[in-house]
């Protein structure tokens, strides 16, 4: 597996809405975005700093989503 790209929420939201994730609601800086199939996740949005690893890690592998499918995206 390679390792984890280091990026910001909101290229992480543009990766979730290429994969057909719809943005249902906001509370502070937390967003929430769903999947048709019943997967939903939130995201914390605080500016440009970037996701730690182990957060990012964590919400791919709730949304069944690889680190190659990420990284194709991102390039």
């Amino acid at each position: 597996m390679p390792p984890l790209p280091v990026i910001s929420a909101k290229q992480l939201i543009k990766f979730l809405l290429f994969k057909e994730f719809i943005f249902v609601r906001q509370k502070g800086s937390h967003q929430r975005y769903k999947h048709k199939d019943g997967r939903a996740i939130t995201i914390p949005v605080h500016g440009k700093t970037a996701l730690k690893r182990g957060l990012l890690n964590g919400i791919l592998s709730e949304l069944n989503i690889s680190v190659e499918e990420l990284i194709y995206f991102l390039h």
